[in-house]
Formats: structure tokens, C-alpha cells, sequence
């Protein structure tokens, strides 16, 4: 069977060996950025000789599902290890590993007594003191997405408008960079993926930088995942959907999210421990295919709240 992934290659290769070695089956696969990928399924319609699309960002794999390329598939595996919020309420892509956007912060300037919500960060207190990045990266396309799914977009444009307001310097293009400012005393806050708050602290394990599990009063943090879907077109259904079951089991579930310390999607596996070290809490559990379906409304609001 043949997958196209937006994953690279140092990811998903062991995946794909250990499957190999455990069933025989053998996997073929391309991998290029999320956008070229999309665009070749379209471009080679059902000429394709991919099964299976990997991919990150729940807006990406809610746009490969509107424009056609993938299909519904029934599967009582995937319906057991994958919770509903984290996959498409019609079956056409399931999540295999979950991404928590959170705040960082700088444990020498605030106290985690002094955060609570993604919202307060709208507060005059942290005039002068956040720092985020760019609004062009999906990432914070989807976490405004998803707060227009739960405040509307009234609200959410004034929290993102006074988000602006209170930073500290112009926006950057990497969450990394964030953490170093925010490490530096540039700015005290952030919001970021947790993943590369623990490859950064790998490098660099003394930075004064600790994550804040916001909203656990409210809605919960906002995830995202990376997932994958069978190609409406694939040559190769059952294979591709014995694939995809198995990575959403307890062995490849590991090996998915630990080599990028994110979290299994499934429930019922452990985080990596170094993951687990920073402590649990709960998700948001609104269908992460609302980041899809109101990206470009949260980009437009974006755009008129001056967040660049």
C-alpha cells in the first residue's frame, strides 16, 4: 500500500517497519508538506496510487475531506480507541496523536496563581508582556477557530483584539522563538504546543520556562492532532484500513506520539514519560473539525483585530 504523509520521514519510517515486521505487509510511502500533498491527490484523481493520507492539523484533514479525497470508513477498532472529539463525526479521518496548544511562562516573572484562562490573557495585566506567534501558522488559525466555535465571534474578536494590545513585541514566526523571549524576559506569557516546549528543554533544560494548564474551570485546553484518512480513490481499502487501526493501537500509539512528545490520541495509552512529567489535564472536547470549518471566518477576524 502507498501513503502520502505530511509527517516526515524520521516519524513515520520506524511506524511503518514495525508494522512490516509484525504482519508482512509492506508500506510504501511520499512525504511533502500538507498543501503539495493536497494538491497531487486532486491532481491525480483516481489515477492515485495512494491509500492513505497522513497528516497534522485537524483543518488540514477537514479540507482534504471537503474537497472529495477522502472517504467514510466503518471500523469498530477506531471507534473504540479514538474518541469521538478527536475524529470526523463521518468517519472520513481519525486522530492519531493529540497537540495541546497551552500557555508557557517564565517561572523567575509569574506564578502560576496569576494564570487561569486563554481569555485573561486579554486583561491589561499583561500589557507589555505577552508574546505570541504569528497568525499566518495554522496552530493559532485553529485555536481561534476553535473559540469562535465556543464564544462567537464577537467576543472572540475583542479577546484577540486586546491579545494584541498587550504584546510586548511584534509577533513571531515559530513557537520556539516565543519561548526564548519569553525565557529572555522579553515577555512573561505565551501559547504554544507542548512538543516544542520539551524538545526546547531538551536542548536547553535549565530556561526559567514552565507549561499552565489553562480553562480547567471551563471548557478545558485546546487540542489538535495529527491524523489520517483512506483515500476515496485507494486501490488498497482493507489494507490501508488494517493500517489504520493498527495505529491507533496501544503499540503504535506509543511509537506515533512519543518520538515527538505529543500524546496518544487513544485514551487508554500512557503518555511518554518526560510528556507526563507535566502533569495532566482536560481537554476541550469540542470536534476538532471545527478548526476546518471556521478557519477562514478565524483568519478574517484575525486580520481585523491587527493580529499579524
Amino acid at each position: 500500500m502507498v501513503v502520502y504523509s505530511a509527517r516526515n520521514e524520521q516519524l513515520i519510517k520506524p511506524l511503518f517497519d514495525a508494522y512490516t515486521k509484525e504482519t508482512g505487509a509492506r508500506v510504501k510511502f511520499i512525504t511533502d508538506k500538507e498543501g503539495p500533498l493536497l494538491e497531487r491527490l486532486k491532481a491525480e484523481g483516481e489515477h492515485t496510487p495512494a491509500d492513505l493520507l497522513i497528516t497534522v492539523d485537524a483543518g488540514n484533514l477537514w479540507r482534504a475531506a471537503q474537497e472529495g479525497l477522502l472517504k467514510p470508513t466503518q471500523s469498530t477498532v477506531l471507534q473504540e480507541n479514538i474518541p469521538a472529539h478527536l475524529r470526523d463525526p463521518e468517519n472520513r479521518w481519525f486522530g492519531l496523536s493529540v497537540r495541546a496548544r497551552t500557555i508557557v511562562y517564565n517561572t523567575q516573572k509569574v506564578k502560576p496563581s496569576d494564570l487561569s484562562t486563554y481569555e485573561d490573557l486579554a486583561d491589561p495585566k499583561w500589557k507589555g508582556r505577552l508574546c505570541l506567534r504569528t497568525s499566518k501558522k495554522v496552530y493559532n488559525q485553529s485555536l481561534v477557530a476553535m473559540m469562535i466555535s465556543e464564544h462567537g465571534e464577537p467576543k472572540t474578536e475583542q479577546i484577540i483584539k486586546s491579545w494584541v494590545g498587550n504584546l510586548a513585541t511584534d509577533v513571531f514566526s515559530d513557537d520556539t522563538q516565543v519561548m526564548k523571549a519569553i525565557a529572555a524576559g522579553q515577555c512573561d506569557v505565551g501559547i504554544v504546543n507542548t512538543y516544542y516546549y520539551g524538545r526546547l528543554l531538551v536542548k536547553e533544560p535549565t530556561l526559567p520556562l514552565a507549561l499552565f494548564w489553562p480553562n480547567q474551570n471551563g471548557s478545558g485546553v485546546h487540542v489538535n492532532i495529527s491524523g489520517a484518512g483512506i483515500i476515496k480513490h485507494a486501490k488498497h481499502e482493507q489494507a490501508a484500513l488494517k493500517l489504520l487501526e493498527w495505529l491507533s493501537s496501544q503499540k503504535a500509539q506509543n511509537l506515533f506520539s512519543d518520538t515527538d512528545m505529543e500524546y496518544p490520541a487513544n485514551p487508554k495509552i500512557a503518555p511518554d514519560k518526560r510528556v507526563a512529567s507535566w502533569g495532566s489535564f482536560k481537554q476541550n472536547l469540542i470536534n476538532v473539525s471545527k478548526a476546518g470549518e471556521l478557519q477562514d471566518e478565524a483568519v478574517k477576524l484575525m486580520d481585523r483585530a491587527g493580529y499579524k
